[in-house]
């Protein structure tokens, strides 16, 4: 499977260099060159596979070629050794619950699984490879959890000053060893600005062997569609309309659930839900995309005002909106709505869900006043576990959350971080210095 560029489909890559490059030397995002669609076979025993099944059978067609086969499920086995669940609330809502994993958000999926090919892919080579990772949140929790201790690799995660929940900054600024936490002082937009200006100057990179662990990189994307072949595994025996409402913030998460689709997983259409942060919903509705300053809300893994897979995304659909709309509808929604949906699912359904997951039943709920509900199977994809958020969620619900132990652990370590400037050049000398 050769790797294209979203900004020039003559440049094409292997594996390898799609992933430890993270993005092309002159911008664009990797893709892979084609999205081949599964055999019938595997869509008629799609319901009686586990979730590592469906990963191997949707990993084989990107990574078979450069992976041995036994390589490849240990590289599955390992990185994805913890639950996902489909937790049915109404007779035409079910939610799936990605955050069971080390840091309970579902970025572990990609973040683990990419830690692990990563390792295959550079053994035996002496040069230290730098992970970048700019995070609004969980990204760089998952990160740091997934790469930690992975030899020959170093991490460095920019993360906004005050912009994260307490959670997410214990265990983005704690784990020590082969991770760094830089702490900026801006928005997730100046962190993300100075990772990918780091990949676009030559001379760093002539100097640096770097690699992104973002969303842009197609490592993080991959395994992220796993779960949206895996769920609607588990509906197959409903004959109604798959539909996922999908939490965006810089848009990987729908972009991998798209992939999924054009693979021939059988899903009819997508939400993408958006807090305040609306550049997305606006573009659908007007053709024309602007990225803004990106606003600080209670869902702040999604505070994101110019998402990076809106490239890849518009290469799937070959820049036409029109294509896109057909897919894909999306909504925004303001913290003030979002306390609204997480009292309601409490009081209603006796289920907590945290702010994020609160913006993708939002979009569902938009989505199905459209339409009748015997017509669809609606999955809204959980992508945080609650707890990493007591501070928004119990006061709404009026009880204490209780902390799991992945959460627990990292609660009373000391944070380390190191200050840093919205400045590229103050960022570009700490790397070269370090």
């Amino acid at each position: 499977m050769r790797y294209i560029s979203t900004n020039n489909s003559k440049h094409n890559v292997d594996l390898k260099t799609a992933v430890l490059a993270g993005m092309p030397m002159e911008g664009g995002l990797y893709m892979p060159e084609n999205l081949a669609r599964l055999d019938a076979a595997f869509f008629k025993g799609l319901s009686g596979l586990s979730f590592q099944e469906v990963a191997l059978s949707l990993a084989s067609p990107f990574l078979s070629e450069d992976v041995p086969a036994g390589e490849l499920v240990d590289i599955v086995e390992n990185s994805m050794n913890f639950d996902i669940k489909l937790k049915r609330i109404d007779t035409y809502l079910s939610v799936l619950e990605t955050f069971h994993g080390p840091t309970m958000a579902f970025k572990d999926f990609g973040a683990r699984f990419m830690a692990q090919l990563m390792a295959y892919l550079i053994r035996g080579e002496d040069r230290e490879l730098c992970i970048l990772v700019a995070t609004s949140g969980d990204t760089g929790s998952a990160v740091a959890s997934g790469f930690l201790g992975v030899p020959g690799i170093r991490v460095v995660i920019l993360y906004p000053s005050g912009k994260v929940s307490p959670s997410q900054e214990k265990q983005l600024t704690t784990q020590g060893g082969n991770i760094t936490a830089l702490e900026v002082e801006g928005s997730f937009d100046d962190c993300q600005r100075m990772v990918k200006s780091a990949f676009a100057d030559d001379d760093l990179r002539s100097k640096m062997n770097i690699s992104s662990a973002n969303s842009i990189n197609i490592a993080r994307l991959l395994p992220q569609s796993f779960y949206y072949a895996w769920a609607t595994g588990q509906l197959i025996d409903f004959e109604q309309d798959k539909v996922f409402s999908v939490p965006c913030g810089n848009f990987g998460n729908l972009t991998a659930g798209l992939m999924a689709k054009r693979m021939g997983i059988p899903i009819k259409h997508f939400i993408a839900a958006t807090n305040s942060n609306a550049v997305f919903p606006k573009y659908l509705s007007t053709g024309q995309f602007k990225a803004k300053p990106s606003q600080h809300t209670m869902s702040n893994a999604m505070d994101v005002g110019n998402p990076s897979n809106l490239a890849r995304i518009n290469y799937l659909y070959g820049d036409d909106v029109g294509n896109i709309q057909h897919d894909v509808s999306s909504w925004s929604f303001n913290d003030k709505v979002s306390r609204s949906m997480i009292a309601a699912m409490f009081s209603e359904y006796n289920y907590t869900v945290d702010p994020h997951t609160a913006v993708g039943l939002l979009g569902m709920r938009a989505y199905h006043q459209q339409i009748a509900a015997e017509t669809m199977q609606g999955v809204v994809v959980a992508t945080a576990h609650p707890a990493k958020f007591p501070e928004h969620v119990e006061p709404i619900i009026g009880r204490s959350i209780e902390i799991p132990e992945q959460l627990q652990q990292y609660l009373n370590r000391e944070k380390h971080s190191i200050q840093m400037s919205t400045s590229y050049e103050e960022f570009r000398e700490y790397l070269l210095d370090n």
